[in-house]
C-alpha cells in the first residue's frame, strides 16, 4: 500500500505505484511518474515532466524537474528521465531540459553524494558514482561505471567517456577517453583506471591494450587523427579500443590530453 505521508503535497494528475513512500513535507508536480518501489524523503522537491523508475532512494530536501538554470529557456515543455536503483543523497539538484535536446537523463544503479548537481539536457549512463559537490553543467554526457571525485566541475558540452575516473577537484573542459585516469585544474591523463577495470573483469591482456592505445594516442607524438587510423588498424574488431576510436571521432569539445 501507498504510504503517503500526510503532511505531503500531491498534485491531481501524477501517478505514484501503490509500492511507493513519500516523506513528510514532499511536494509531488501532477505531471511527476514514479514506479514501483521507490522511496521519496521528507522536504523533497519533483516536478515538470518527471519519469522516475523503480528501487529509486531518494532522501531529503531533493530537487527533481525544475525549470533549468538557462536564460534562454522560457517555459518550454520538456521532461526528466530516471532509471531504476538509484541512490539520490541530500540536496541533491537535477533539471529538467531545455529545447535544445528536450530532456535530462539518468540511467540506472548510480550514486549522488550530496550537494551534487545535474543540469539541464545532461546525459548520465549506468553505475555511476558522483561525490560529494560534483556539478555537471548543461549537456554534459557520461558513460558507464564513471567515478567522479569530490568538489569536481565539469564544463558545458563536455563528455566522460566509460570506466573513467576523475579525481577530485578536478575541473573538465573538454572530453576524456574511456578509461582513463584524469585529475587536475584544467583535466589532464594520469593513464588508465587499472583498479577500475580490474574490479569490472578486465583481463590482464585487455588493460594491456587499453594502456598500449592510450600510448598511442598521447604519447607517441603522432598528430591524433593518424593515431587513431593506427588503432583501427592495429585493433579493428576489439570492442574495447573502438570504443575509444568511437568516443574520439564523436567528440566536438577536443580530447584531454
Amino acid at each position: 500500500m501507498i504510504k503517503i505521508h500526510p503532511t505531503a503535497i500531491i498534485e491531481l494528475g501524477a501517478q505514484i505505484h501503490n509500492s511507493v513512500t513519500i516523506g513528510p513535507f514532499a511536494i509531488i508536480g501532477k505531471d511527476v511518474k514514479i514506479g514501483k518501489g521507490t522511496s521519496i524523503g521528507p522536504n523533497t522537491i519533483i516536478d515538470g515532466d518527471t519519469t522516475i523508475g523503480e528501487n529509486n532512494r531518494i532522501f531529503q530536501s531533493v530537487s527533481i524537474g525544475l525549470v533549468p538554470q538557462d536564460l534562454k529557456f522560457h517555459g518550454e515543455k520538456t521532461v526528466t528521465i530516471i532509471g531504476n536503483n538509484n541512490t539520490i543523497r541530500e540536496f541533491v539538484s537535477i533539471h529538467r531540459g531545455t529545447e535544445a535536446s528536450g530532456k535530462t537523463v539518468i540511467g540506472d544503479n548510480n550514486l549522488f553524494m550530496v550537494y551534487s548537481h545535474v543540469a539541464h539536457d545532461c546525459i548520465v549512463g549506468n553505475n555511476c558514482v558522483f561525490a560529494n559537490s560534483v556539478a555537471l553543467a548543461g549537456h554534459v554526457e557520461i558513460g558507464n561505471f564513471v567515478i567522479v571525485g569530490g568538489l569536481c566541475g565539469i564544463l558545458q558540452f563536455s563528455k566522460v567517456g566509460d570506466h573513467v575516473m576523475v579525481g577530485s577537484g578536478s575541473i573538465v573542459s573538454q572530453d576524456i577517453v574511456p578509461y582513463a585516469l584524469a585529475e587536475g585544474n584544467r583535466t589532464e591523463l594520469h593513464g588508465i583506471n587499472i583498479v577500475g577495470l580490474k574490479r569490472r573483469g578486465f583481463t590482464d591482456r585487455q588493460i594491456k591494450e587499453i594502456r598500449d592505445a592510450q600510448y598511442i594516442l598521447f604519447r607517441s607524438n603522432s598528430r591524433l587523427s593518424d593515431a587513431v587510423k593506427l588503432l583501427q588498424e592495429k585493433y579493428p574488431s576489439v570492442d574495447h579500443i573502438q570504443n575509444i576510436v568511437n568516443f574520439i571521432n564523436s567528440s566536438e569539445k577536443g580530447i584531454c590530453r
